[in-house]
């Protein structure tokens, strides 16, 4: 194992273990520079297959006007800007994740908010909103998908990954249901994907309609 590799993997259970979001920024904030380079070293694909659901759900419509929650160093961002959408803006609690976003000059704006709490966007702000790699281990918990639907309008959708192990154990699953019970959002497509291949990682593809 070379030291790039322990490196990594260090960085990588700081990410999922931190016990508070100071720990979780601290970790972001030492992988930020690298993030992308190691990310593709470990078969990430998540980005990629987000943003391809994405533009299944919203049928090409190109001048959506679309959220990147959990935004990151914006590969998400970049893949949809290959796409063909225009109109992104980028949300992350961490500033040094945001900082590399920029670099990618797809997005419209920089939004830094934590969405364990309200988030600082109006109530029907967006046609879509996309969020890869934020619901798993460590990050923000189900009731973090009640932001989402606010700031979302009737009728719009929202697509997000949900790391297998986390949806069963953290209570994914059950806030998903029970927001469909509620009348809130409604299930568009559900499905297992790879989510970094190297390591073998799978997550859940979720679709959702805002009612």
């Amino acid at each position: 194992m070379t030291d790039k590799t322990i490196t990594k993997t260090e960085i990588l259970n700081k990410v999922y273990t931190a016990d508070d979001h100071e720990q979780l920024m601290d970790a972001y904030k030492a992988w930020a520079a690298d993030y992308d380079s190691d990310l593709a070293e470990l078969g990430y694909v998540a980005h990629v297959t987000s943003a391809k659901a994405l533009d299944q759900a919203l049928v090409g419509n190109h001048d959506a006007l679309i959220l990147d929650a959990g935004s990151g160093t914006g590969l998400v961002g970049e893949e949809l800007a290959r796409l063909g959408y225009h109109t992104l803006d980028a949300l992350d609690y961490s500033r040094d994740m945001l900082d590399q976003a920029e670099t990618k000059n797809v997005y419209r704006q920089l939004i830094q908010a934590d969405m364990k709490e309200r988030l600082p966007l109006d109530d029907n702000a967006y046609d879509a909103v996309v969020c890869t790699g934020t619901f798993t281990y460590g990050h923000i918990t189900a009731d973090g998908f009640d932001e989402l639907i606010r700031v979302t309008r009737p009728g719009g959708m929202i697509v997000f990954t949900v790391r297998e192990g986390a949806y069963e154990e953290y209570g994914y699953r059950k806030r998903m249901l029970d927001l469909e019970v509620q009348g809130v959002w409604e299930l568009v497509s559900f499905y297992d994907t790879p989510y970094q291949i190297e390591e073998g990682n799978t997550c859940k593809m979720a679709t959702y309609r805002v009612l």
